[in-house]
């Protein structure tokens, strides 16, 4: 067990789990920072949503997987997060599938994630009193990928973009380090008529994979080196599942990321800490879009929040691809997969993901949780509803030497236990107890300890939902290891007569 990790407690009262981002949508609704919104029915620019009514949704969430492989337990948490703080707060949350990454994307995971989402009890239709009540498409940011090359070309024109054609080392090197600022590309102080005739070929196909990127121009100086002019655009000739082979040139993450969210009108973009040095660069680009009338205000916010980071559990998608496409699980649902489908074909139910979300909580500091802490989750959950059942897991053989007597050879006794012990009204299910019973080795004790209360020589104890026995001794093999223990069954004794 990690010693910084956090156990379930015992006294659920006492749990109340943290979650910052409440008071910063409570802040937000309080002063109307989002109160003027319009939305035009969909996704959109500026004008766009200008021409639609009042967006009737509080908030506006998303949840913006890449369609790279199956969800896991790090994904249900931000699932429930977001979808859970848009119900909680009058809005809706936005499935969008981050689809920028052609060569790693799949339909099979986009129906996957869709099904995932369902499953956890959460749909991403609009509410009824919306201009688009009822849609429940799911959005992808491909669909945005005229408008991001509208914006990059935007940029370019304002000065604020150029072509670059080194190398990859060469901008790698060029870039600095924490201690030392860049060095400006010999490509930056070009003329903005050349960038955008190179723009033009790139998407137009004339150079390779490689040979040259859009970058953001800001500030090579910059002490925050995701500032020093980030790469927006790339060429990479790959078919595209939704827009097929229409691009050559695909937006960089951090270039499409901030650009969905405004599309879509979402107020508060939520997102694990590796991003947090990003933001600067999310809040630059919005406020360039939308000083040049692209993009409406107010525009997204995002806010970062500490990924989970479960004991015995890895949560890297590419390394659970591994285990996949080597052979060492059976696939992404195998049991011991940490995916949602895993967890789902293991037995864990949506409600104890659900509560496993709720019980830990919202930080921006890392920490560890223990994994006795969703196990403990599926266990509430269950407890109330699951039908009780009985097993053996190392069985010694009990021999209750007078049943033949009291019984006849051969017959079986009947018996009732409740299906459940604390909800009468589900029933009883039924059993049968014969000459022998097989029980825990652990329950018996030849020569027991002090305070040991089960069976041993001499000692009675009941057979649960059957009859009180008296032990009379046991066998053992030629290693001194029991084999089979011997027992009277005490007549009239039964549980319940």
């Amino acid at each position: 067990m990690n010693p910084n990790a956090l156990p379930l407690s015992e006294d659920k009262e006492s749990i109340k789990p943290s979650n910052f981002l409440r008071q910063i949508i409570e802040k937000d609704l309080a002063l109307g920072t989002y109160a003027g919104r319009h939305w035009g029915g969909s996704p959109g620019d500026a004008a766009h949503h200008a021409a639609g009514p009042l967006d009737v949704q509080k908030v506006r969430m998303r949840f913006p997987p890449e369609p790279n492989g199956y969800l896991h337990i790090g994904h249900a948490k931000s699932i429930c997060l977001n979808f859970g703080l848009a119900r909680d707060y009058g809005g809706v949350c936005h499935l969008r599938f981050d689809d920028t990454n052609p060569e790693k994307e799949e339909l099979e995971y986009v129906s996957g994630i869709i099904d995932a989402v369902k499953w956890l009890g959460f749909d991403w239709a609009e509410p009824g009193n919306s201009v688009s009540a009822g849609n429940d498409k799911p959005y992808q940011a491909s669909d945005y990928f005229d408008f991001m090359y509208r914006a990059a070309k935007f940029l370019i024109e304002a000065g604020l973009a150029y072509v670059d054609e080194q190398t990859p080392d060469e901008i790698r090197h060029n870039r600095g380090d924490f201690g030392k600022p860049g060095i400006d590309s010999p490509y930056r102080a070009l003329p903005i008529p050349h960038h955008l005739a190179r723009f033009k070929e790139m998407a137009g196909a004339l150079h390779a994979d490689g040979a040259m990127v859009l970058r953001a121009k800001i500030d090579m100086a910059s002490p925050n080196i995701n500032l020093r002019d980030p790469a927006i655009y790339r060429i990479r000739r790959a078919h595209h599942h939704n827009t097929g082979d229409k691009w050559c040139i695909y937006p960089m993450y951090t270039f499409a990321h901030p650009i969905e969210d405004a599309l879509e009108q979402i107020t508060h973009s939520i997102c694990t800490l590796e991003f947090e040095d990003q933001r600067p660069f999310y809040d630059w680009l919005l406020d360039r879009l939308s000083e040049g009338g692209l993009i409406a205000t107010p525009h997204p916010r995002q806010y970062e929040f500490a990924r989970l980071n479960l004991t015995y559990v890895l949560t890297s998608k590419r390394k659970l691809a591994q285990l996949v496409t080597s052979g060492q699980v059976s696939g992404w649902d195998d049991p011991r997969m940490p995916t949602i489908v895993g967890l789902r074909r293991r037995g864990y139910t949506a409600e104890s993901l659900q509560l496993f979300a709720e019980r830990i909580g919202v930080t921006k500091s890392d920490s560890w949780i223990d994994y006795s802490t969703l196990e403990g989750c599926l266990r509430e959950t269950l407890d109330g509803t699951a039908p009780r059942a009985m097993a053996v897991l190392d069985p010694v053989k009990l021999v209750l030497t007078n049943w033949d007597e009291l019984h006849g050879e051969g017959v079986l006794d009947d018996c009732t236990a409740p299906v459940h012990p604390h909800h009468p009204d589900l029933g009883k299910r039924h059993f049968k107890i014969g000459k022998e019973v097989w029980i825990e080795r652990t329950d018996f004790e030849e020569t027991p300890p002090k305070g040991f209360f089960r069976l041993f020589p001499g000692n009675k104890v009941r057979l649960k939902y059957g009859h009180v026995i008296e032990c009379t001794g046991c066998t053992k093999d030629a290693d001194g290891k029991v084999t089979e223990v011997q027992a009277v069954l005490i007549p009239d004794t039964k549980s319940g007569t």
